[in-house]
């Protein structure tokens, strides 16, 4: 779908990665390609594969096949030289409950053998402060809200200065101001030239922040590209507003112009199946996708005004669209996101 990056300008690299329990394939032969420097999403349904394909990645569990690359190393054979270079949050924090969030991060900091017991406070104040923890970092964990600790785990993450920054679900349990300093730290980070690979089943963080997206669906790797690559890939649709809907209906189908089931978000959310042509009606407004030319049963949007207003069909607007990311996540997995007001 997108096009080939050369090896040297890839963050991951993961090439026929599968992981097997008994009988299931949890992760079947995935290849991914996440650019240096971007923000990738890593989507997928809950149970699709996504916490083990990152575990894999990080060496915390043993591939049944294929091979991983992190910044341009073999892993597992090169763990101990790449992982320093690594920060993640994998399956949310674990911290001691009874010491305070900056005890914590002193403790980790100092297990870490790369990490300067010179400026170690001024790191783990400063990392407080990013997160947006400042204020509740003499705080014992047991008190913090799920929120609280998942920032925490963001910053540990960030104790020392890192290229590639894992996250699973990273705004998991955080209210709507958490979730927007996240966000506003991933970007800042991506700017500061780190790689930000997110798993993350939330569509509007992953199209509010990322650059770039995997799907994945029951194991396997089912896209993967540019945002824009992503949508384009989806079939484009005409929205006519209309008063005269059932006219309008017919001369859609008398072009071919018909969808099975629905027409998108706007018909997904408050629209009706109109009987024997499978155009969706909100209202007045008409759905109906729209054959590329490539597909031989090409119509271009021209000739559909013209066949409405030579029918004396009132037309007070027509658009043609894109697929949404959304819709594209559905036709691929079958599955919806969870989304988050």
């Amino acid at each position: 779908m997108t096009a080939v990056v050369p090896d040297a300008e890839l963050s991951i690299e993961t090439r026929g990665l599968s992981k097997r329990f008994g009988h299931q394939l949890a992760v079947d032969g995935v290849n991914l390609a996440v650019p240096r420097g971007s923000v990738f999403g890593f989507l997928g349904p809950n149970g699709s594969g996504k916490t083990t394909t990152i575990r894999l990645m990080l060496g915390l569990a043993a591939a049944t096949g294929g091979s991983v690359r992190l910044l341009g190393q073999e892993m597992p054979r090169h763990l101990h030289e790449v992982l320093p270079r690594v920060g993640a949050l994998v399956e949310g924090p674990a911290f001691y409950p009874f010491l305070s969030g900056k005890a914590n991060l002193l403790r980790f900091d100092a297990a870490d053998p790369y990490g300067a017991a010179s400026t170690r406070k001024a790191r783990v104040q400063t990392e407080l402060e990013r997160v947006g923890l400042s204020h509740a970092a003499d705080k014992k964990v047991r008190a913090y809200s799920l929120g609280m600790k998942q920032r925490l785990g963001i910053a540990n993450a960030l104790l020392a200065p890192r290229e590639l920054l894992v996250l699973d679900e990273p705004t998991n349990g955080l209210d709507p101001q958490g979730t927007r300093e996240v966000r506003s730290l991933v970007r800042s980070l991506a700017a500061d030239g780190a790689t930000v690979f997110v798993s993350s089943h939330l569509l509007a963080e992953v199209e509010q922040i990322c650059t770039h997206a995997a799907i994945m669906s029951a194991g396997r790797l089912v896209a993967q590209g540019t945002l824009e690559e992503l949508r384009q890939a989806g079939q484009a649709r005409i929205r006519v507003v209309t008063p005269d809907a059932g006219a309008a209906v017919q001369v859609l189908a008398g072009l071919g112009l018909t969808v099975n089931g629905g027409g998108g978000l706007a018909g997904a959310r408050a629209g009706s199946v109109l009987p024997g042509n499978g155009a969706t009606r909100e209202g007045e407004v008409l759905f109906a996708p729209l054959p590329g030319a490539d597909s031989g049963d090409g119509v271009e949007p021209e000739t559909v005004v013209a066949a409405l207003v030579a029918a004396g069909v009132r037309v007070r607007g027509f658009a043609t669209e894109q697929a949404s990311l959304e819709e594209r996540f559905v036709a691929l997995t079958g599955e919806g996101f969870d989304v988050v007001q």
